[in-house]
Order: C-alpha cells, then structure tokens, then sequence
C-alpha cells in the first residue's frame, strides 16, 4: 500500500453511497514558510503542500494556533488537527496550513477569536485564491480550533470561501470557556498555557529537532497509528496538564488567562467580540457540522447552536459521531469531506447531498440513523427525582434529600461522619425495554440553598445489569446566573440580562431548569438510567466527561433538593428509529 493509500483512522462516510471521488494521483511538493501579508503588514507565516504536477487546484485552509511545522507527526495530540496532507494533496488539493497571528512565526499578537483573527482569516483566504496554485475555489478543513477558524472566515464572507467542514466547532468562546457561569478551568488553563508553550518554539525546533523526525517515522507506522484509533479526549486533556509545570511567556498567555477565567466571568463586551453567532445570519455557503457525542463540555453544545442559527441556509449537512469518533491525529470522515468538496469546489456530482440532512450514531444501537430536521420528533419523559433515591413515573412519597457542598479555608483535617453526602444519586429500575433518548435534555430541579450562590452539576448516566456506568451527558449551572439564558431557570422573577447575577433567596425553594448537553443514547432493557447532582466536581470521585472539572464557586451550603424536581427525557419510543 503506498502513502497516499494508507489506512486512516476512525469512521470515514456516514453511510452515503459516493460516487464521481476524486482518486490520489498526485505526488506532493512542499513549500514551507511562506509569509501572507495582512491588511495592517502584519505576516502571516504558511506551509503549502500542493501536487506536483503544474497547474491549478483548490485550496483547502487549515488555519490554528498550533505548530504547522508537525501538523504531521502522527501524534495522538489534541492540536494535530490540521488533517491528512497525504490524502488531500494527492487527491488534486492545496493543503495550506498556516499559523494563526501571534502564533509559529506568524507576527502580530494572539488575540483568540477577536475581531482581528476573522478580518486576517478573510486577508488569507484571499491570498490562497490569488496563489498561481490555486483555482480561485477555497474550502478549510481541520477540527477544534482550525473548525473555528473556518466559522471565523465564513461570516467575514470572503468572496473566494466557497464551502467549509467545520467538525468540531465552538462559535461562540464563552459557551466554551463557561458552562453556564461555572468557568471550565482544567480545559481553559492547560489550553493557554500548552499555547504559550508552543508558540515560544522557534521553526527551527520544530523541523530540525534530533528527535522529532524517527519520532515522525515511529508515529506514522501502521501498527502504532492504528493503536491511536481509540484514544480519547481524557487523555488529551490529561496530556496539556503535564505541560502546567514547563515555563513560558506570560504574554499574552497568562493575560488572556486573566481574561478568560478572572476578569470576564459575565458576559460582557469581551466576550460578545468573540461570540460569532450573531454574524451567522449572513453566511450562505455550504457548511458540513458534525461533532461526537462524548465531546460534551467542548464543543458538542456549539454544534447544536450552530445548526440552529444555520437554519436559513439550505446547503448545511450535519453528521454526529459515536465513540472514536473524533480522534488524533484527526483522519476521521476524510471521505465524507472528500465528496462534500469534490462536491462545491469541483463541481462533481458525489452523492454528498443526498437524503436527510441530519446523519448520527445511536450509542448502544447499530448503524446511522437520519432525521429531517433536529432534534428529531420526540416525546418526553418526565421522571421525579424521588426521595428514597429512585427515579420514578410517579413522585411517590412527597420529601426532600440533601447534600452538602465545602469552600475552602475551613480549617477541617478530614470529613465528619455526620456531614451529608457531598452527591447525591436517583436511579430508575431496570428497563422492560430499550428507550432511545435523542435531543433536548432538561432537569427542572426544585431546591434550596443555605448559601447566596452555590452551583449545580449534573451528569446524565447509563448504567448497565453488570453496575458498570458509562455517562451520558450533562448539564451545570452557577445558582446566582440561573438567568444565564432563556433554557435556565428562574424563581418566578421576568428574565433578567444574562450577563446579571442574582444572589439566590437563602433557604427558599428556586424552581431551575438546567439544561443537560443535548445527546443520544439507547438505555438498553434491563439498563437504569441514573442522574447525579453536586456542587463541587473537584472531586476525583465525582464523575465529570473527558475529566473536563470547574472552578469551584467557593461557597459552603447545605443543598436540598425537593421529590417535584422533574428529569425531562426526549424518548422516539422503542426499536430502532
């Protein structure tokens, strides 16, 4: 098998029969460092790897803060992202990757997502379409930041930007940074400061490091690039961790450190800069979504607010992934993405817009299910949070049960055993028969607090005969920002800007409606469907997906939580959809 053959991993269609793909033909020649002069003089600096044959081609973009120079090591590191030059420059495109401002060489300073980042992302896409390489069509491709940088450029609409394929995207930075005012701080930190890491780097020790090149070569072999098809966001975020204790620049770093996680805990004009959805209403090119459904604190929520606010656009396609999904090195739906640009950027009949709209895995069900629209036609089940514990069609004996949550400087050595629980757990009986939740999830919590400010954590869980857990989804909530949006809760009070904090009522029942990361999961029969609630995931012991945990509110309160609280689950009804 030759390179430009090689097996890539995770899925790579959604089902779809593909015709007309464009076959790998090419060799490839590399041009690196190639400066892209910006509107202000700033330079940009770009590797292009483009076939070696003369004449011209598509671009596709790959634009992040991260190092272009190892965009092809073979690691299964969070910023190799960029995708698979041998699949794309062989298959007659321009992979163009290239380092964002402040960032690989690139001149100007960092800005993450500000207003300067989109205008530079338009100069760029421009210049690859003025290249004499380059056919005048230009896509972008990659995942996580590089699919925000395709958002970025699109609502800035370069004329040139005919389609992108943005997987894994966050368009706004606030609904990533925050989870409904509780600030995702074992994400946020590790991310700058592996940022300002990198960016310290010169080319030089990207490219003619002693060891990074037989690094390249063990990488890229078939047996160890197989073994990365299963590694997982946990070990990602677990991997930026270790990079906590190596020093670098503190600027901009640290100060967008401050930004992120002290100076803006509301949203306000900072924040708006970098929150692209409302631009979104004027973007009409093609867009490919897509997400995997363990990607809940990152970026899964976005992928829905994007569909969403796409809703005026009729060439918008969305593919929702099961586990592995989405891994690294990222190769996952390089043929999917192959037919959607073969498709608007070659002109090529693929197949790509054929069927519904919307494809998606049903963990725990074989195949790819389809749906017109999203979320998908549903009924909801409205489960009570008993309290003896279980959950229940039926509220049962009226009661209430009650965790407590510490802040820190408590001078306490060990807990006491007569401290309440510091989580609390509800699990429904076994299932007579599997239940398909696909969509919209919501905990309507009735509680108290004896605390001006607490937070609420819920995580949605999947437990099977065997007692063995897997999560599902989940769900937080600052008490004091509970009008964080129009799906968070309220005490009866008129919905108040969500950039406003309410001190909760000490000891008073709030009525809160939490809204859990909208997900998908067959419960199997003889399957309990379990939901936890706590203030403080510091924990270890408290379960928190991709081990993404919050900075804690700080407060000490004893919670209670009343039997009315509701689970809202939206279920198609038994077998397969």
């Amino acid at each position: 098998m030759s390179a430009t053959e090689r097996d890539l991993n995770g899925p790579q269609d959604t089902g779809r029969q593909y015709r007309n793909l464009s076959a790998p033909t090419f060799g490839i020649t590399h041009l690196i460092n190639q400066r892209v002069p910006m509107r202000d003089g700033v330079e940009l600096m770009a590797d292009v790897h483009r076939p070696d044959a003369e004449g011209r081609y598509p671009a596709l973009i790959a634009a992040s803060p991260y190092p272009r120079q190892i965009q092809d090591l073979g690691a299964p590191a969070g910023f190799i992202e960029a995708g698979a030059t041998d699949f794309w420059v062989p298959r007659g495109y321009v992979h163009v990757i290239a380092n964002l401002r402040g960032t690989g060489g690139s001149g100007g300073r960092f800005g993450f997502m500000d207003t300067q980042e989109r205008q530079d992302l338009y100069d760029l896409v421009e210049w690859a379409a003025a290249q004499p390489w380059c056919d005048g069509n230009v896509g972008m491709i990659g995942i996580s930041y590089f699919a925000m940088a395709q958002l970025e450029a699109a609502v800035e609409r370069p004329p040139h930007l005919r389609a992108i394929f943005p997987l894994a995207a966050t368009a706004d930075l606030y609904e990533a940074a925050s989870h409904h005012g509780l600030a995702s701080s074992s994400f946020v930190t590790p991310f700058l400061s592996m940022l300002g890491l990198t960016a310290d780097r010169s080319d030089a020790f990207w490219r003619r490091n002693p060891v990074l090149a037989p690094l390249r070569r063990v990488l890229n072999t078939p047996k160890v690039h197989h073994r990365f098809a299963t590694m997982n966001g946990e070990a990602a975020v677990t991997m930026m961790r270790q990079l906590l204790k190596v020093p670098h620049c503190p600027h901009p770093w640290d100060d967008l450190w401050l930004d992120t996680m002290v100076r803006h805990p509301l949203r306000d004009s900072w924040w708006q800069e970098r929150n692209l959805v409302p631009l979104l209403g004027n973007l009409d090119i093609p867009v490919y979504l897509g997400c995997d459904w363990e990607n809940v604190p990152l970026h899964l929520p976005s992928t829905f607010t994007l569909w969403k606010a796409l809703s005026h656009n009729p060439n918008v396609r969305m593919a929702m992934l099961g586990q592995y999904g989405l891994t690294w090195p990222w190769e996952s739906l390089h043929h999917e993405a192959l037919a959607w640009y073969d498709h608007w950027l070659k002109g090529a009949d693929t197949g790509i817009m054929d069927g519904p709209p919307v494809r998606y895995m049903l963990p725990g069900a074989d195949g790819w299910h389809t749906s017109a629209c999203w979320p998908p036609a549903a009924t909801h089940l409205e489960w009570a949070l008993r309290a003896d514990g279980t959950l229940g069609t039926d509220e049962g004996e009226p009661g209430r049960r009650e965790y407590l949550t510490l802040g820190g400087g408590l001078n306490r050595t060990t807990a006491s055993p007569v401290d309440p629980p510091s989580m609390l757990t509800w699990t429904s009986a076994p299932l007579d028969g599997h239940v398909d939740v696909v969509g919209d999830i919501e905990l309507r919590l009735d509680a108290s607090a004896t605390a001006v400010d607490t937070a609420w954590i819920v995580v949605l869980q999947d437990v099977g005969p065997d007692d063995q857990v897997t999560d599902v989804t989940a769900g937080w909530l600052r008490a004091s920002l509970r009008t964080v949006d129009e799906a968070a809760s309220r005490a009866g009070a008129p919905v108040l800007p969500c950039d406003t904090a309410v001190a909760v009522p000490v000891g008073d029942d709030v009525t809160y409606r939490i809204p859990l990361v909208p997900n998908a999961r067959r419960f199997e029969a003889g399957h309990r469907v379990r939901v936890t609630l706590t203030s403080d995931d510091q924990n270890p012991a408290s379960p928190a997906i991709m081990n993404f945990r919050h900075a804690s509110v700080g407060t000490s309160s004893l919670n209670s939580v009343r039997s009315t609280s509701r689970l809202l689950l939206p279920a198609l009804g038994t077998g397969v959809s």
